[in-house]
């Protein structure tokens, strides 16, 4: 029992990361009918450039990470005004190339400035963690939960307490209406990248002590976040927790009594689990069209 209730708490740690990641697709899928490919590289560039500030300039920790933050979501709107705007009235298909095209430059960007080599970086605090029986609560699980749960909850009380929220629904809902009625749309959406792109690349920089900083990093937290996503129930913000929760814990267990080697399997399998049984997700709903 305490071996299965350790596995729990570090895959709900995992699973936070997914989750974080997969929030950062339905904002934008829901603000700008966006697929963003470029969301893990979000999530790189966070790790690296707490690197760059905390592992090269000395700067302190704590202060790296919100530079760090604050410079993504200004690369937020830059990569919206260079991947979504100029596509904006082509439809989806381009703006997904696009992104996925965006992922590929800054990919390989960071492969020539830093090498393929990875790169170790340290956790929040100097603790360890905590023990609770025979549990223990790593410090750098227990800092992604919290700061998850945190992020989680301010965004509610955002989106459905205060006027941007409101203004950020109704641009999501009908952008047209949403301008008839005085809203700034373009304001909108890009508050959601830059938003988006911050939430990303924290996510990169809380799992980055436990993962390392390296460029391939990016691609799998991108997928398994885009796999929270359709699980979870595509474009719905619960679904997006729920689902990259449930991922970071199957992977854990499944890696743990069935086979290591086959960690990224698993979640992959849920997902085509998901696509046969309830291709909808969990909290997604049924959309008929008349011919």
């Amino acid at each position: 029992m305490s071996n299965f209730l350790q596995l729990l708490f570090n895959g709900l740690g995992i699973g936070a990361i997914y989750a974080l990641v997969s929030l950062g697709f339905v904002l934008l899928i829901r603000a700008a009918s966006v697929v963003n490919f470029g969301q893990g590289e979000f999530s790189m560039l966070g790790a690296y450039l707490l690197v760059v500030f905390f592992n090269i300039f000395g700067i302190n920790y704590y202060v790296s990470m919100a530079l760090s933050i604050v410079i993504m979501a200004g690369f937020g709107v830059i990569f919206a005004y260079t991947t979504y705007w100029p596509l904006r009235f082509r439809g989806g298909l381009p703006v997904i190339i696009s992104t996925i095209g965006a992922s590929i430059f800054l990919e390989n960007l960071v492969l020539v400035l830093y090498g393929p080599s990875s790169v170790q970086i340290d956790g929040l605090f100097d603790a360890d963690g905590i023990q609770i029986g025979d549990v223990f609560l790593a410090t750098q699980y227990l800092s992604i939960i919290v700061i998850a749960t945190i992020l989680v909850v301010l965004q509610y009380l955002v989106f459905e307490k205060t006027l941007l929220g409101k203004k950020l629904q109704a641009t999501s809902q009908d952008k047209e209406m949403a301008s008839l009625l005085g809203i700034p749309v373009v304001f909108m959406i890009l508050i959601t990248f830059a938003y988006s792109s911050a939430m990303g690349g924290l996510a990169g920089m809380l799992v980055a002590p436990l993962l390392f900083v390296s460029v391939n990093m990016a691609g799998i937290i991108a997928l398994k976040a885009f796999a929270a996503n359709i699980i979870g129930g595509y474009g719905s913000i619960p679904g997006a927790i729920l689902g990259g929760l449930a991922l970071g814990v199957i992977e854990t267990m499944g890696a743990s009594y069935i086979s290591v080697p086959y960690k990224d399997a698993f979640a992959f399998a849920m997902l085509l689990l998901f696509l046969m049984v309830r291709p909808q997700g969990l909290f997604g709903e049924k959309i008929s069209e008349k011919a």
